[in-house]
Parts: C-alpha cells; structure tokens; sequence
C-alpha cells in the first residue's frame, strides 16, 4: 500500500499525559485537518490544543489502494447519496485502515508505558467510521500483573458518523472485514467512554445517519452519549459542540482543561 499523505503529530506543550489518535474524513489530510482544528472554539474561544496542553495529538494518514489514488480517504465510496449502494467496495479499504489504526493506537500506548486507558480515538466522518470499526475490532491486553483492569481506552470521539453495514448484530459486524486478532467480549465497547456529536443540517452524512450508529453501539453494550446541534453542517458545531466535547474530556481523562494560554508555535505557522 502507498501512502499518499504522511502523519502529522502536535507534541504536548507540557509534560506528556495523554495522546488523542484523530481520524480525519474524506478528502482532507493530516496536517490540513490539524491545522483547522484550531478554527473550532470552545466557550472560551480556545482551541483543543489550548485546552489540553498535556496532550499529544497523532493524525494518522491513510493507505493508498493504488498507486496512483488521488483521493485521501479511508475506503472506497460508491455513493454519497445512498452509502448501501455497492456497500461491499467500502470493505477492503476500511479492512486495511482498521489494520493501520489498531497499528498506531499499539504504537502510541507502548509510549505511554503500555496505558492504553490514556489514549483517545477521534474521528469525523470518514475517519470516525474507521475509527467505530476499529474500536468493534480492538483487542487490549491487560497488563501484567493487573488484569483487573478494565480493559478500554479512555475515550471515543465522534463527529458526523455513520457505521459501515449497519444492521448487524456485534458478531457479524466483525465478521465483514475478516481481521486477525479480534475480540469475541465487547470489552473495550464497555469500557471506554463515548461522546458522538452529529449537526442536524450536515448534507453529507445525514443525522439519521448518526442515531442509527448510537443505536447500534448501545445494542454492542456500549455507554455512549450523543448530542444533536441545530447546524455546523458536515463539520464541528463551534462554541457549543466544542465545549461539549472538552467537558467530555475533562470528564473521560481527570484533567482540567488548562488556564488561558497562547497557541503553540507550529498552530501560528500553519494558519
């Protein structure tokens, strides 16, 4: 597989607690999405970075399935009108960006010393699909000596979402993409916390869209808060939405949000 984009990391600005792994949609890329991050303001008009100066944030960038792919994206579409249209051409992609994802999430909690509960999924559309499959396919080790541990992540992350052959129940979902290494408990769906947040006017991936992905993970066992806004379109809801989120978060992960600080320098280059 080809890359056609590379990843794009912002370090933390203080010592390191924390990493948020953020999945961006269709067409975008790393350091683009990660650059207009920073235009999505909470209720005190700062952005995530500001919020939560002891994050690391990894932008992960997809696989190629060809050469000479243009497109920036997670797997293939046949329709942006009816997604179960040819909904089997979205499997072989997505297949291999589960794969990538699970790869990166393994990465990042072994630099936290093994703590997959300080580690974050994020992802808007596309890259929140990828991300809900992922998390259905995720196997955490517990550590030695403290299997006790509730086996999840700290925390799932989801804006204008939709679930890849819904419909199903937890096993068959599974079974679509056929990967190796995958739980038969839904563990980890249990464990972490999960914030979906979907506008109401996004043309793209319509809210139905959004509550039918909810409903699935409910079924899954999953605890999962969901939050509705009257517009924003196919993107974040800014203040309201933003600040839903960073509460969710100071929740998930037992921080505050920091005091008033400036942007990190590469935040001021990128704009």
């Amino acid at each position: 597989m080809d890359i056609v984009n590379t990843d794009f990391t912002v370090p933390s600005s203080v010592p390191h607690t924390h990493t948020v792994v953020f999945l961006h949609g269709r067409g975008d890329k790393p350091r683009n999405f990660a650059s207009s991050l920073l235009r999505s303001r909470d209720s005190q008009d700062r952005s995530l970075y500001e919020a939560f100066p002891s994050i690391r944030w990894v932008f992960p960038a997809p696989a190629a399935a060809a050469p000479n792919e243009r497109q920036c994206q997670w797997f293939d579409v046949y329709s942006v009108v009816d997604f179960a249209d040819h909904e089997d051409v979205q499997m072989p992609g997505l297949r291999v960006s589960v794969d990538l994802t699970r790869n990166v999430l393994e990465r990042e909690a072994a630099a936290l010393d093994g703590r997959w509960d300080r580690i974050v999924l994020a992802g808007i559309s596309q890259g929140a699909a990828t991300g809900v499959h992922t998390l259905l396919n995720l196997s955490i080790p517990s550590p030695p000596g403290q299997e006790s541990i509730p086996r999840g992540l700290a925390a799932f992350l989801s804006f204008s979402a939709r679930l890849p052959f819904t419909g199903r129940n937890l096993a068959a979902t599974r079974a679509v993409l056929s990967l190796d290494d995958v739980p038969t408990h839904n563990d980890v769906l249990r464990n972490t916390p999960m914030l979906l947040e979907h506008c109401v006017d996004d043309g793209l991936v319509l809210v139905t869209h959004g509550r039918a992905l909810r409903d699935s993970l409910k079924t899954f066992g999953a605890d999962v808060g969901w939050r509705e806004y009257p517009d924003g379109g196919h993107w974040f809801n800014s203040p309201t939405g933003m600040e839903d989120a960073v509460v969710f978060l100071e929740k998930a992960l037992g921080i505050p949000r920091a005091a008033a600080a400036a942007k990190p320098r590469w935040a001021c280059q990128a704009q």
